[in-house]
């Protein structure tokens, strides 16, 4: 088995020239999706592989999250992670949730909320979400700029009033954080985002719940183009 594994690793080195996480999943998905790594082989553990690619083991962690998301390999406690398959699911793996389930739930969730955010939040909660879109403006963890993510979401949802958005947001939370952090990591879309959150804020702060709506729909969108990219997403060897 380690023979295997050394053979397509040689030359690889340290991931440098993504991000950690991102370089790992990027590697370990084109070899499993190439057949250099084939289904039923089982993965090294996460300290070998951070000490095989050069990073830490959280990185190792979020990119091993990631292929189980994409269906390329299962987890089983006691016995270590194995490859399933060699072609990623046509719908994310996202724990409770897959991701198709996100993308017919959320329109009916953010949208309004969106829009109810613009006609009733407060200048605390406007402040709030000021000071989340700077702190995603300058991270450059992905892990970190994940959570941040989800509680931009949350922040509106909770700004809208309403109860109910603000728990089914919260219900939803770890689904779309799972997707978030597979998504940026094969398709980083952050700056993308980041136009798109600022043009929901910048509604929000005005009071705009027709252009809050119209803004938080288009970056629905956006996740979902994304989304259907991540499975036919030819990866390089690094």
């Amino acid at each position: 088995m380690n023979n295997l594994l050394d053979s397509w690793t040689v030359g690889q080195g340290p991931v440098v020239r993504v991000g950690a996480a991102e370089g790992v999943l990027a590697a370990l998905r084109s070899a499993i999706e190439s057949g250099q790594i084939p289904v039923g082989t089982k993965l090294e553990a996460e300290a070998a592989l951070a000490q095989r690619f050069g990073v830490s083991r959280t990185m190792v962690r979020e990119a091993l999250r990631s292929l189980s998301s994409l269906g390329l390999t299962a987890t089983h406690t006691g016995k270590g992670t194995f490859v399933v398959a060699d072609r990623a699911v046509k719908d994310l793996r996202l724990g409770k949730y897959s991701a198709q389930q996100l993308l017919e739930a959320r329109p009916h969730i953010e949208i309004p909320a969106a829009g109810l955010a613009a006609q009733r939040r407060t200048i605390e909660e406007l402040d709030r979400l000021r000071e989340i879109l700077e702190a995603m403006e300058h991270e450059e963890e992905l892990s970190q700029w994940v959570v941040l993510n989800s509680e931009f979401h949350a922040s509106i949802a909770r700004a809208s009033g309403n109860g109910v958005f603000a728990t089914m947001q919260e219900d939803i939370d770890d689904a779309m954080a799972k997707q978030s952090n597979t998504l940026n990591q094969v398709v980083d879309r952050r700056k993308e985002s980041g136009a798109e959150h600022a043009a929901i804020f910048a509604a929000i702060e005005r009071g705009s719940a027709d252009d809050a709506t119209r803004a938080m729909e288009l970056h629905l969108q956006g996740v979902e183009v994304a989304l259907e990219s991540v499975t036919v997403t030819d990866i390089p060897n690094l």
